[in-house]
């Protein structure tokens, strides 16, 4: 039997027991399946039914009641046009999945709601056996050791694109929920953290690109704890099945969250994501043989870093225009320091001018008008600036140093 047909079954035999009109949500609200109406129904219910999910301010209006960190039944009291109802949250090791809805009626006691605990429990796992679709080994799949791409058993269709994006850190909270509106064939792996250059436990690769989690040693990672291994994806926009949680890193700092997507379609998701969790996102280069998507994901994860500190890039930087950032954010943390210690003595204001001057190409009027300043404001910047560093700004190799020194500072800032 389907995992649906399985979920409306329970849902149904869920109603009768609670002698109440039930539905069943994901963690987004939206409608996976419902018992037959008894009763009265009210608005809320009746736009869940026919809109397939609630809007905005109902979710606002329930959440406002702690629904997503209740462990227990949690009764809700009407409103003027809408009934009051009971919310049963679907949690399954320790993660809420969903949501079983029942209109309040005299019959619908803690007794009856006990009683249709096990159903519940039922209903929880098999929401938290499809949400687990959508992730993948990603760690094992994206090593540079072919054996434990290999031995990851990941399966998807080229040309595939990496993508990198921080997750916050929020101690106690739960992850976050992955849209529904990821398109098919997107994998993710949800237990990928990365301390940061210079942390305690973070280590780099040869070529400077931080590696996952671990001590910068190159050996592969473990696979995710209860990551499912396979190319199938979540659901496609307009379809019932539920959206993927867990996908929250825990961790003094945050963590990434590693995403395979099919190469069409990665600035799509790279921006949702990033419109989830408020941070950044990096996108890798595609690659037509998914074997080489280790590849596109240490470029991801420099792209995400690049995304981090320099503005022009922020919030989603893609791989492909990044241009002489693709150059040094493959430096060491080291060599960073020592080529930013080039303009180390320029006061920020100066150091913005000069940036933007070179950024400009030399044009005074032009870096004169973006920063709003006269332009003999700008000369006298420079000229300091020159004294300052010891650079000619009138030297072409003096120059090239200054505005790369100026970007691989931008690069450690936070570092």
């Amino acid at each position: 039997m389907h995992n649906n047909v399985s979920m409306q079954d329970i849902v149904d035999e869920i109603s009768r027991l609670l002698g109440a009109s039930v539905t069943l949500e994901d963690r987004s609200f939206n409608l996976l399946a419902y018992g037959a109406q008894s009763g009265d129904i009210d608005s809320v219910r009746q736009e869940s039914i026919l809109r397939r999910r609630a809007s905005d301010e109902v979710r606002a209006h329930f959440e406002a009641y702690g629904i997503a960190t209740a462990t227990g039944p949690v009764r809700i009291p009407g409103l003027p046009g809408v009934l009051g109802r009971v919310c049963v949250p679907l949690r399954h090791d320790g993660v809420t999945y969903g949501y079983l809805w029942a209109l309040e009626s005299g019959d619908l006691t803690d007794e009856r709601l006990a009683a249709a605990g096990p159903l519940v429990g039922r209903v929880a796992a098999l929401l938290a056996t499809q949400a687990r679709g959508r992730y993948a080994p990603l760690r094992q799949f994206f090593s540079a050791d072919p054996a434990a791409r290999a031995a990851a058993g990941v399966v998807a269709d080229g040309p595939v694109t990496a993508v990198a994006v921080r997750t916050p850190a929020q101690e106690g909270a739960l992850p976050p929920t992955l849209p529904r509106t990821l398109p098919r064939g997107v994998l993710a792996d949800p237990d990928v953290t990365e301390p940061g250059p210079g942390a305690p436990g973070s280590g780099w690769l040869g070529s400077g690109v931080p590696e996952m989690g671990g001590v910068g040693t190159g050996e592969p990672g473990p696979a995710a704890p209860g990551s499912g291994v396979s190319g199938s994806s979540g659901p496609e926009t307009g379809d019932a099945g539920p959206a993927a949680p867990g996908l929250g890193v825990q961790g003094v700092g945050g963590g990434i969250l590693a995403i395979l997507a099919p190469a069409a379609q990665a600035a799509r998701v790279a921006g949702l994501l990033h419109g989830l969790y408020g941070l950044a996102a990096g996108i890798g280069g595609p690659r037509d043989d998914p074997r080489d998507a280790w590849e596109s994901w240490r470029e991801a994860l420099l792209a995400l870093r690049v995304a981090e500190h320099a503005e022009r890039h922020a919030p989603v930087a893609d791989w492909a225009t990044l241009g002489v950032y693709r150059l040094l954010v493959r430096l060491s943390p080291r060599d960073l320091a020592g080529l930013a210690a080039e303009s180390a003595a320029l006061t920020p204001r100066i150091a913005a001018s000069v940036e933007a001057y070179l950024d400009h190409a030399g044009h005074a009027g032009e870096t004169a008008a973006a920063l709003g300043v006269h332009r003999q404001t700008l000369y006298y910047r420079l000229d300091k600036a020159g004294h300052l560093t010891g650079l000619d700004l009138a030297d072409g190799e003096d120059r090239l140093l200054l505005h790369l020194s100026l970007k691989a500072a931008a690069l450690l800032g936070g570092a």
